[in-house]
């Protein structure tokens, strides 16, 4: 079913860009594989017993920036405020980490008492990046300055990111794997009204090899959806991103998973809707 952006609660925003990616290159690839696998989908999800794709769901024009991160970021920014404006629910679908800053930054200005979570396999909060501020491991430093930051699923830092993470915010994979009950830890130290950051990297490479930078150890799929199930019953999900696909042309399962993470996640928030 196709839905035109007038009647459209939820409007994906496609960002293919890949730029400032420091090892395998091919986010720029993931919005339209994400697309192409979304309608195989099936629209009844049978976990919430609901259809989120009756509230209306519209794919506008990828936004193209090459020129440099601070013009993406910038255009990002402008777009996602363009869309709350007109109290729509924003899904931005990269392309690499960058793309989530100007994401972050129009949340920060349009909602009060919101805070980030960053489901993610690295903190990336290098205050700089092989010349850019804007670095896809840049991405949680720069959001930090616009809100507060709860990061799951880490597994890989360098040392020089010590000094500006927060260990109390931060629930490492290890941890995570030993006791459960910190989901529940991580979800107390965020605010009323959350957005989402999803690096596909958090999953384990056995369920997500496609991404730019795979990290052993991962969560599973049921353990982080259900845990973002949580979040979407307990505080007010106003947002997210989905980032970082790099899709094989011999393995479509990842953009496939991609999809249906999006797809899942808008199940739980819109099943039990609070956003205002």
């Amino acid at each position: 079913m196709v839905y035109d952006y007038a009647v459209s609660r939820i409007i994906i925003v496609p960002v293919p860009y890949d730029e400032t990616s420091t090892w395998i290159k091919g986010a720029d690839k993931g919005p339209e594989a994400i697309m192409e696998a979304s309608v195989n989908l099936e629209f009844y999800d049978v976990e919430t017993g609901s259809e989120a794709h009756l509230k209306g769901i519209h794919t506008i024009e990828p936004i193209n920036i090459l020129s440099s991160p601070e013009e993406l970021v910038k255009a990002v920014h402008d777009k996602v405020l363009e869309i709350l404006a007109v109290h729509k629910f924003p899904v931005i679908v990269g392309g690499n980490h960058t793309v989530s800053i100007g994401s972050i930054k129009a949340f920060s200005e349009y909602y009060d008492n919101i805070s980030v979570l960053q489901l993610d396999a690295h903190t990336d909060l290098r205050q700089e990046y092989e010349g850019s501020v804007f670095n896809h491991a840049c991405a949680m430093a720069r959001a930090r300055e616009f809100a507060p930051l709860v990061q799951a699923g880490i597994r890989s830092m360098a040392s020089e990111e010590i000094p500006y993470a927060d260990m109390d915010k931060i629930f490492f994979a290890h941890m995570l794997y030993r006791d459960k009950s910190l989901y529940p830890a991580a979800i107390e130290r965020l605010t009323k009204n959350v957005y989402i950051t999803i690096d596909l990297d958090v999953f384990d490479p056995s369920l997500m090899p496609s991404t730019g930078t795979p990290e052993p150890g991962g969560p599973d799929y049921y353990e982080i959806m259900h845990f973002l199930k949580e979040v979407a019953v307990k505080r007010n999900v106003v947002g997210f991103d989905v980032v970082e696909l790099c899709p094989s042309p011999v393995n479509k399962a990842p953009d496939f998973v991609a999809a249906k993470i999006i797809y899942q996640l808008l199940s739980y928030i819109f099943s039990s809707e609070k956003i205002h």
